[in-house]
């Protein structure tokens, strides 16, 4: 017959320990660490994802240029193509009470991220 170890509580204890709420609690912490390092997980590849876009991208304009006899200009616009600015913060409030004034009925609910970046836009402005 085998005998359980003096060290391992029984079964029962550990179920009670279980249901404890400091340990459901300290479960919580555990899984919200687990959870923020899968975030910055996915942030690193995808910046390891886009250098290495940004890589091809100058392999292929450096090849146009010496090899196609692109113009400077030329590849230029290709870069801005494949790699557009994303628009400024006034582009995107001007954008965004552009659309806001186009609703026949203004009162009706908009997006928080609508009155966030108009909030965002005004602040930059200096006083």
């Amino acid at each position: 017959m085998a005998e359980q170890h003096p060290i391992i509580p029984p079964p029962e204890l550990v179920q009670q320990l279980y249901e404890m709420p400091r340990i459901k609690a300290i479960e919580e912490a555990f899984r919200a660490g687990a959870d923020q390092q899968l975030k910055f997980d996915a942030e690193q590849i995808a910046q390891a994802y886009q250098a290495g876009a940004d890589q091809e991208l100058e392999a292929c304009c450096e090849y146009l240029v010496r090899c196609a006899q692109w113009e400077p200009e030329d590849v230029n616009e290709l870069r801005a193509a494949r790699r557009p600015k994303p628009p400024s913060l006034k582009e995107q409030a001007l954008e965004t009470l552009q659309r806001l004034s186009k609703d026949k009925y203004p009162c009706n609910y908009q997006e928080d991220s609508d009155w966030d970046t108009l909030r965002r836009a005004l602040e930059s402005i200096n006083d």
